[in-house]
């Protein structure tokens, strides 16, 4: 696979991982406070998107072999490590945080009565991935256009 056909798809997957993670992150206002059974059935909008996994999985894997592609250039190494950290630390929120907030509730189909620290839990999990998920695509930007000089 050449470079530019690698770089390609690790922006694709990267910029298709943040347009879920920014969704999360612009209606976190809106839903913080929502009462309990106006936040259950807001929350049934996300079935169905256990499919995201497989951009999750591109973005991981394609940001790595960029990675390891251009290591011979610092530069744009720096910044592709960069960005398949920041995928990488997205994961980690999600299964230390979000996973089990979604193991707790069932998936939100049901609220236990911590519910409301769940929620905070869950909410601010996918905020924080959103903003990984922006430098993410940001530090691959840069990786791209930088150039051994």
């Amino acid at each position: 696979m050449g470079l530019k056909t690698m770089r390609f798809i690790a922006l694709l997957f990267t910029a298709l991982a943040l347009a879920p993670a920014l969704a999360h992150l612009l209606e976190l206002p809106n839903k913080i406070n929502l009462s309990r059974e106006a936040y259950l059935t807001v929350q049934q909008i996300y079935r169905g998107w256990v499919l995201l996994g497989f951009v999750i999985a591109g973005a991981l894997l394609s940001t790595l072999a960029l990675t390891i592609t251009v290591r011979q250039e610092r530069g744009a190494f720096i910044f592709a490590l960069i960005a398949f950290l920041c995928i990488v630390g997205t994961q980690v929120i999600f299964w230390i945080y979000t996973y089990p907030a979604n193991r707790a509730t069932k998936n939100w189909t049901m609220l236990p009565e911590n519910w409301v620290g769940l929620r905070k839990q869950w909410e601010y999990s996918h905020a924080t991935s959103a903003i990984l998920n922006l430098v993410a695509l940001v530090a691959l930007i840069l990786s791209i256009l930088t150039r051994i000089e």
